[in-house]
């Protein structure tokens, strides 16, 4: 099983200076190779890989002596970088890569040759480093990641590889439905609900004052600098908040449950929304469900998502009748079974149902038993 730990990093001045070479040098490699191969597939219609960028790189470190104070494995991990860059590009996993910037966060990454000794970690051409470790590190270290982040503070990503199997998956336990939402952040078909933080929202006075600050400041000072400092730390304190509040519920939900269901949501096609967009980008249902599934995984529980066209909030949790609209603004409504709904318990409480169902072995249906996307309205009122 692999397995990452973030921890704090505390350097000296003189080791930040290192790491700044480091960052810089690493920089330099991933822009230069990015040229390179943009001006030969100009030329010849075709780009250069890794072997390529590789085999040309002693002869640009003699060219540029400065190279050297780098450690050779890191700028040969920045073009192995670029080359998956490249590659996530082509299989339209990612984007197209871009030119690295020396402002924003900066990182590095070691395969090797890193070493830990209780609150101190060794990192090449660096030294020992003073760190805080929060958690027991078990297995082998197979690359460690450093960064900054605007606010000038020093992280290290340690992944490891231990020899433990993966646990086999079991579905024998309570299972529970998720319905994502704004107002609720999230309810589940037992009833309960955990409310929105709205973590940008509640910052977003201090954040105006700081960026007005910052925009005042003349360009290239040392008072502009300090204020870039001042306001990436308190987008980082958001930031922060919402990752606590997201594993904290994660953590609760993988505890209690054996059976975890989800909806499957188009979070960047919503977020097109102009009037939900910043809602929808603070609330963090993408991460949230990513810490769900690898949480579950390690437990060794059943994470499923439903597809993100089934009807939850529509379905009738009791008779299965699918309504014509539900209009967001309609929290409660009534069934003509004679069932009155929650809105998002009872979309919860669906998605539960069709979960099982999925783990059953059987193919994405609505709640009524016809298919979602082509359903039409004659076939939904029949139902």
């Amino acid at each position: 099983m692999l397995s990452a730990i973030r921890i704090r990093l505390y350097p000296t001045g003189a080791q930040a200076a290192k790491l700044a070479v480091q960052f810089g040098c690493a920089r330099f490699v991933w822009n230069h190779g990015l040229e390179a191969s943009q001006t030969a597939y100009r030329e010849t219609g075709k780009g250069l890989g890794y072997h390529a960028l590789s085999t040309a790189l002693p002869k640009l470190k003699q060219e540029m002596e400065w190279l050297k104070d780098a450690d050779a494995q890191v700028l040969q991990q920045s073009l192995q970088n670029l080359a998956a860059a490249y590659e996530g590009f082509f299989a339209k996993r990612a984007r197209y890569p871009r030119f690295k910037s020396k402002r924003g966060r900066q990182s590095i990454r070691y395969p090797q040759r890193v070493k830990l000794d209780g609150n101190r970690i060794y990192l090449p051409k660096v030294g020992w480093v003073r760190c805080v470790v929060h958690r027991e590190i078990v297995g082998r270290i197979k690359s460690v990641t450093v960064s900054r982040n605007p606010s000038g503070r020093f992280h290290a990503s340690i992944l490891t590889e231990d020899d433990r199997p993966m646990s086999a998956v079991s579905t024998d336990g309570k299972a529970i439905g998720i319905d994502l939402g704004l107002t609720d952040f999230a309810v589940t078909s037992d009833g309960s609900k955990f409310s929105n933080p709205r973590h940008l929202a509640r910052a977003e006075k201090n954040l105006k004052r700081k960026q007005r600050k910052l925009s005042r400041k003349v360009k290239g000072s040392r008072g502009r600098a300090k204020a870039c400092r001042l306001l990436a730390r308190a987008h980082e304190r958001v930031a922060d908040a919402r990752k606590d509040y997201l594993h904290k519920l994660s953590r609760r939900i993988v505890n209690e449950n054996q059976v975890i269901v989800v909806e499957s949501l188009n979070v960047q096609g919503m977020a097109r929304n102009r009037s939900l967009a910043k809602a929808i980008s603070d609330v963090g249902w993408g991460e949230f469900t990513r810490q769900l599934a690898y949480k579950a995984e390690r437990e060794g529980k059943a994470f499923v998502r439903v597809d993100r066209w089934y009807p939850s909030s529509k379905a009738c949790s009791e008779c299965g009748a699918i309504r014509d609209s539900l209009p967001l603004g309609v929290r409660r409504w009534e069934c003509s079974c004679g069932a009155v709904h929650d809105r998002d318990i009872n979309a919860a409480r669906n998605i539960r149902a069709e979960g099982l169902r999925l783990l059953a072995g059987g193919m994405p249906a609505s709640a009524g038993g016809g298919t979602v996307r082509r359903r039409t309205r004659e076939t939904a009122c029949a139902a």
